[in-house]
């Protein structure tokens, strides 16, 4: 019985830490990385748009933003720049290959180095 118990707390741990370290579709998640334009700094859209690069697993993850009015109220900060470090919280979905987020807050992390 025990043993049985230590399994299912196992299989537990490993769905939570599994749903909290990759975002699933539809679900809300907030994630911290550094944003910058998808035009300006990486050239690899034709138009403005910002994206988030997130570290994850040793790999760099873009997460292209909709450019909602969230997205549009914060991109001057990023475009013609080297981007700025920032927490997002939105939904993401998977979309002909690339991960999509849609934000519904944006908030730049302060530079700790500067206290």
């Amino acid at each position: 019985m025990k043993k049985l118990l230590l399994i299912l707390a196992a299989a537990l741990l490993a769905v939570v830490f599994t749903s909290c370290t990759t975002p699933r579709p539809g679900n809300e998640v907030t994630m911290t990385g550094m944003m910058v334009c998808g035009k300006c700094k990486l050239h690899i859209t034709k138009e403005c748009q910002n994206v988030l690069q997130v570290q994850q697993d040793g790999q760099t993850i873009n997460y292209f933003l909709v450019m909602n009015k969230v997205s549009k109220d914060f991109h001057d900060n990023i475009c013609m720049t080297d981007g700025e470090k920032t927490t997002v919280t939105g939904t993401v979905e998977e979309k002909d290959g690339q991960e999509i987020l849609t934000p519904t807050k944006i908030v730049p992390v302060a530079d700790s180095n500067s206290m």
